[in-house]
């Protein structure tokens, strides 16, 4: 009980306070990429299996996020570089962003190339078909592991309170679990929102390899032209639904 007691410790430091809200916020707005990329892989599959789809790879992020604050002390060791090469020392946590980065960066250029070919609609985000429970989740799981070890090397940037990030972790997934169903839904009613989230997954992909590379771009930058990109989509969306009224109106009318 002590020693539990002692991660608690942080309940009467206003500055851990402030640093719990930060992080529950930071981990939410990293989850985001994450929300995006499940909530249209799982879109691909029959009707009766995308909300357990969900359910599975939400849930997976949250046990890999925790089972990694397990392992902090590993977690940690995988900034350290193991090889030099073009002059810039590449650690394991390099690695695995270069790989998912490479991976989403495969991904969303192959949809985006089947959903603006008409003649091949099979086997992409676009279309329900050719993909299977197992696929899914195999690819939310790859996905979720390199989400989860940056999340929680962004964590121990921040805090040295292991109680804190569990906290923020969970909460983080909380709000996936949640958001995952309305947004899934937005995006099967708007098949033009399935293209702009490809692009930000394409622009997360390349921003992971950068990052690899070390390169480093500012979250705040990608955040500020996705929810630019969002707003004028959103526009868009008003703008033909109000076209779509005033031609029933004529045609009322008429």
């Amino acid at each position: 009980m002590e020693w539990l007691a002692g991660h608690f410790e942080f309940v009467s430091n206003p500055e851990a306070w402030v640093a719990l809200f930060t992080l529950v916020v930071l981990e939410i707005v990293l989850g985001i990429d994450n929300l995006i990329f499940i909530s249209i892989l799982t879109n691909k599959l029959p009707k009766e299996q995308q909300k357990n789809a969900r359910r599975l790879g939400i849930g997976a992020a949250l046990i890999l996020r925790l089972a990694l604050l397990g392992t902090i002390s590993i977690i940690v060791q995988l900034t350290d570089p193991v090889f030099e090469a073009f002059g810039h020392g590449f650690s394991w946590r390099d690695l695995i962003l270069i790989a998912g980065g490479l991976f989403l960066v495969w991904k969303a250029t192959k949809e985006i190339h089947h959903s603006v070919d008409p003649v091949d609609q099979k086997d992409t985000m676009m279309g329900k078909v050719n993909m299977t429970l197992g696929a899914a989740i195999f690819q939310i799981l790859l996905l979720d592991l390199v989400f989860s070890i940056d999340s929680i090397i962004t964590a121990v940037g921040m805090t040295d309170e292991i109680a804190i990030m569990f906290i923020a972790v969970i909460s983080a997934v909380t709000v996936m679990l949640l958001a995952a169903e309305p947004l899934s839904r937005f995006i099967d009613k708007n098949p033009t929102v399935v293209m702009l989230a490809l692009g930000f997954l394409l622009m997360i992909g390349m921003t992971l390899i950068a990052d690899g590379f070390g390169f480093h771009v500012p979250k705040g930058y990608i955040y500020a032209a996705m929810g630019f990109s969002a707003l004028v989509e959103g526009l868009n969306m008003l703008a033909r639904r109000k076209r779509e009224r005033d031609a029933k109106s004529q045609s009322t009318l008429h």
